[in-house]
């Protein structure tokens, strides 16, 4: 069983503990977006990506034009746009979660599920358990510096300061 990441979308003013406003959350997957891959401006336009679509339109069709102009074979024109698709596979589900928390969407949470289900089941699952005083962090937190010696060459290093 394959699992994968996700991440919680819901509006600034949404409170942990509360269902005003679940219906309208968005669980964004992290990882290859093959749709992306395969469609990719339309993939962009039916997740109400407007800026993205206009400027992954522009970059493909200049890409083409520039192709066009080198005297491209079709195979080599093909390949680039290929690893041009590829590229937008790649960072699709970022540039969504960037427009969201943008609009004023933060990411709330991160979960990980087998199932698109099971993920949108266990992140809001999550929220209504969590209480207003003590919001859960949607990342661990990052390495907290320590207040004993270091252990090696660096506290010589301290002592002749």
């Amino acid at each position: 069983m394959r699992m994968r990441s996700y991440t919680l979308h819901l509006p600034k003013d949404a409170r942990p503990g509360e269902s005003i406003g679940l219906d309208r959350a968005v669980l964004v997957p992290d990882g290859f977006a093959w749709s992306a891959f395969a469609f990719s401006v339309l993939w962009f336009l039916y997740h109400r990506l407007w800026i993205a679509a206009l400027i992954v339109l522009a970059g493909l069709l200049a890409l083409a034009g520039l192709g066009h102009l080198l005297g491209l074979p079709p195979g080599i024109a093909t390949l680039v746009t290929l690893l041009a698709s590829w590229l937008i596979g790649l960072e699709a589900s970022s540039l969504r979660r960037w427009t969201l928390t943008r609009r004023g969407w933060p990411v709330r949470d991160a979960v990980i599920a087998a199932t698109p289900e099971e993920a949108e089941a266990r992140a809001l699952g999550r929220w209504l358990d969590s209480t207003a005083a003590a919001p859960r962090a949607p990342f661990p937190a990052g390495p907290t510096r320590r207040t004993e010696p270091v252990i090696g060459l660096f506290p010589a290093q301290e002592i002749a300061r």
